[in-house]
């Protein structure tokens, strides 16, 4: 099992929104950046956890927990011109952008900022703080989590 940390604007979807989906349930669209993308596609697994974390909002921080219940399959918004995230360059045949399921597993007991996260000495090496990072999916160390979820 591998951990990672996932950034999504709680305006656009938040963790109450994945709590209300059918079955706590949704796919996770709209990836753009390759890196990212490679990662969702190649190393997200069932039962890779989750760190959900809001970000673009009054206090970003990490909110809950989530679990990949589906591994990467093409993301079907990319072929949709209706679509906010559609891409004219994506073909069906030979899709560029991938996406996985992920599960609601629960929200944090508090939002854990990234204010204080980066007075962790313990997280130095965390992506998410490493300067000039802007990806919305990240790996996260086992040691990394278990840290994080003690400060909850």
């Amino acid at each position: 099992m591998r951990y990672w940390l996932m950034k999504s604007e709680p305006e656009t979807f938040g963790i109450d929104d994945l709590y209300a989906r059918p079955q706590q349930t949704e796919h996770w669209d709209g990836v753009r950046n390759y890196q990212a993308r490679n990662m969702m596609r190649d190393e997200m697994k069932i039962g890779d956890q989750i760190l959900f974390y809001h970000s673009n909002c009054d206090e970003p921080g990490i909110v809950g927990i989530a679990e990949v219940v589906r591994e990467s399959y093409p993301d079907f918004t990319a072929f949709d011109p209706d679509d906010k995230h559609f891409d004219p360059k994506s073909n069906p045949d030979k899709p560029t952008w991938f996406m996985v399921d992920v599960k609601f597993v629960r929200k944090l007991s508090r939002t854990i900022s990234l204010r204080e996260l980066k007075t962790k000495s313990e997280l130095s090496e965390l992506a998410l703080l490493r300067r000039g990072n802007r990806l919305s999916i990240m790996p996260v160390s086992v040691e990394q989590w278990a840290f994080i979820l003690a400060l909850e």
